[in-house]
């Protein structure tokens, strides 16, 4: 058995629980804390709260941790019988959280938003370990904030945030939270490699399209149907169109190949082989192709409350990256304007140095260093280094 093993199952490690299930904009930031938790401290024990429905029944066993599931709170914007059965849902949720916090006997909760967070949230305010409350450190990863972290931050013990003005008072800004692998990554070592694991041309430009984790239909109606004009100006494609579509892009067999995958499990390796990326613009998809320097075109979704164009706001203004609008990008679009980007490499240079410019690199140190601090203070230490408290 190992030392990190004997030091969790005699309970001496400090157990830390991350909550940011659902989608992976907030999981992975979940995830890239927990490794950053696990560097500080191997001793730690960490947690991740999850529901039944999110990619977190994947992402989470995949890398190592531990995933206690909880009642989903759904959180419904109009007036019905679901937002009746609200109330119920809530209470339910939060006495499951607080028999995971009892379980694990955590000492501090980590919490990133959304509908894992918000019930944490209320069960880490009632939930006391030897006579206090555990301590919460919340991240918000959006240029606005959602409803459970504005909550959650009314119980916080610390507020952390990506950008300024995110709508929570205090907060004070680490950006976002991203995975080693990723923040690490030397793209121009990577590509042979990289192009290899896709199949992808190895000398051709590449255009890496995606959507987020499931895909975004928009974008494959988009992007797959101007196949043709992108193999013949020379120019090959990584798609990932999403689990729940398809897409049927169609090129000469003698130009560089069109690679369609339903899920992309190796971003490291995407980010590496391609040249440019069109996407949508969600906070961590933001953090990550800045943090690997990759030039970008965002095309924020166009509904909501205008987070994801905010979100790529500081990436154009610095020069690293186009805002597109949704309606905008079409097949024509697409064959006229990427073998223009991909043809001209002193722009993508240009966009690319802007892009590595951007973020904070120690962000996931940061937001675990944070709450390694507070868990050791209730337990009556005052060390996160090498799991001394």
């Amino acid at each position: 058995m190992s030392k990190r093993s004997r030091t969790q199952e005699n309970g001496s490690g400090l157990s830390v629980v991350v909550a940011g299930g659902g989608t992976a904009g907030h999981i992975e930031p979940a995830m890239a804390v927990a490794d950053a938790v696990r560097e500080l401290d191997p001793t730690a024990r960490i947690t991740a709260l999850g529901t039944h429905r999110g990619l977190e029944n994947t992402i989470v066993p995949e890398r190592g941790y531990d995933l206690r599931l909880i009642p989903p709170v759904p959180l419904p914007r109009k007036p019905g019988v679901e937002l009746a059965k609200t109330p119920w849902r809530v209470a339910r949720s939060v006495a499951a959280t607080r028999k995971v916090f009892a379980d694990v006997q955590a000492d501090v909760l980590i919490g990133f938003g959304g509908y894992v967070a918000l019930p944490a949230y209320l069960a880490a305010r009632s939930y006391f370990r030897s006579g206090k409350r555990i301590p919460v450190v919340l991240h918000e990863a959006n240029a606005s904030a959602g409803i459970a972290n504005k909550v959650g931050a009314k119980v916080a013990d610390r507020v952390m945030a990506a950008v300024p003005d995110c709508g929570l008072p205090g907060a004070s800004v680490v950006g976002i939270p991203v995975r080693s692998a990723i923040t690490n990554l030397d793209r121009a070592a990577a590509r042979d490699d990289a192009r290899t694991f896709f199949g992808l041309d190895p000398d051709a430009p590449t255009l890496l399209v995606f959507g987020g984790s499931q895909g975004a239909q928009r974008l494959n109606e988009a992007v797959a149907p101007a196949a043709a004009a992108l193999g013949a100006a020379g120019i090959g494609v990584l798609h990932a169109y999403g689990p729940k579509n398809t897409i049927d892009p169609s090129s000469s067999p003698d130009t560089p190949p069109y690679v369609g995958v339903s899920y992309l499990n190796r971003m490291d390796l995407a980010y590496a082989a391609a040249d440019l990326v069109i996407c949508r613009s969600g906070a961590m998809t933001v953090a990550e192709i800045s943090a690997v320097g990759l030039p970008a075109v965002y095309v924020p979704l166009p509904h909501g409350n205008g987070e994801q164009r905010l979100n790529a706001l500081p990436a154009e203004q610095a020069g690293a990256a186009l805002i597109v609008e949704d309606d905008v990008v079409t097949p024509e679009w697409v064959a006229r304007t990427v073998p223009d980007l991909l043809g001209d490499p002193g722009r993508l240079q240009a966009m690319s140095a802007a892009a590595s410019g951007l973020g904070h690199r120690d962000a996931a140190a940061a937001v675990a260093r944070a709450a390694l601090e507070l868990a050791a203070a209730g337990r009556g230490g005052t060390s996160t280094e090498g799991g001394q408290r």
